[in-house]
């Protein structure tokens, strides 16, 4: 039996982050989760954003308030994921993005084969310009070149069983935190954030889960795989049901990044709004 198949008794949990945001920008996540998911969800969000919590509420979600600067939630979330499972006993958790994600099947239901599960792109990190420059100013061009032909895995959509999540959730906290992202010299210079650093821990995962820093992990394909990761996928394809299909024609989990290609996504997306009921 494998580890995500394990106590079958406990709850799973998607754990998210939606700082700052507005009640548009997470309905068609929050509703298409819940219409295939019933068990734990839970949001980080700050404490003005009085809004969403209202929402979160109508949809039985847990949620965590917290003061930081909504540029550094993508970066802290780790620390904050990880805090609040201490004292939690999960069967399995999908730690996600949350703005640009819709659901077309509960994302449990599926027979995961690794304790710590990622989702590919379509690219080598060679010959993504975003990526290749997150880890070349994080840990250098020699530790480039050593995970370059690697295919991108996505930051924004890991699942795994608890205790090997928070063992990732803690490599990932630890190394943004001794790892900085080697500013432009005009940023540097001024004090200000580069905003080219913005979305450096998809850098630090590729590096650090492609040089083997954490043990058990799987990949998935993004063509025929559960998760589509929309930015660089080759193929695609939506059946009569809206829903977009992988090359076994079967309907993936999660839709992720669909707002990178919304002139293939508009239509179906306005689609599945109506039907969630969404204005």
């Amino acid at each position: 039996m494998d580890n995500l198949a394990k106590h079958k008794m406990k709850k799973n949990l998607v754990l998210t982050a939606a700082f700052g945001f507005g009640v548009p920008q997470l309905e068609l996540f929050i509703k298409s989760l819940r219409k295939y998911y019933t068990e734990d969800i839970c949001f980080v969000i700050g404490f003005d954003d009085v809004v969403i919590e209202k929402e979160l509420k109508k949809y039985n979600c847990i949620y965590i308030k917290k003061k930081i600067d909504k540029k550094d939630i993508q970066s802290k979330r780790y620390e904050i994921f990880l805090e609040f499972l201490k004292d939690k006993n999960y069967n399995n958790i999908l730690c996600c993005d949350s703005r640009d994600i819709y659901f077309q099947a509960s994302p449990f239901d599926f027979n995961y084969q690794y304790s710590l599960n990622f989702f590919l792109e379509d690219k080598k990190i060679k010959d993504c310009p975003y990526n290749s420059n997150w880890i070349i100013k994080s840990y250098g061009k020699s530790a480039f070149k050593d995970v370059g032909d690697k295919i991108i895995l996505c930051s924004g959509t890991v699942l795994g069983s608890q205790e090997k999540m928070k063992e990732y959730l803690t490599l990932m906290k630890n190394k943004i935190s001794q790892i900085k992202y080697k500013k432009s010299l005009k940023y540097f210079l001024t004090l200000r954030r580069d905003p080219e650093g913005r979305g450096v821990d998809q850098g630090h995962a590729n590096y650090l889960i492609n040089m083997g820093f954490i043990k058990g992990c799987g990949f998935y394909s993004n063509n025929d795989g559960p998760v589509a990761t929309v930015y660089y996928l080759k193929n695609i394809y939506f059946d009569d049901d809206l829903r977009l299909l992988n090359n076994l024609n079967k309907p993936y989990l999660i839709v992720h990044q669909y707002d990178k290609r919304w002139n293939e996504f508009s239509f179906t997306v306005a689609k599945i709004k109506k039907n969630l009921d969404i204005s």
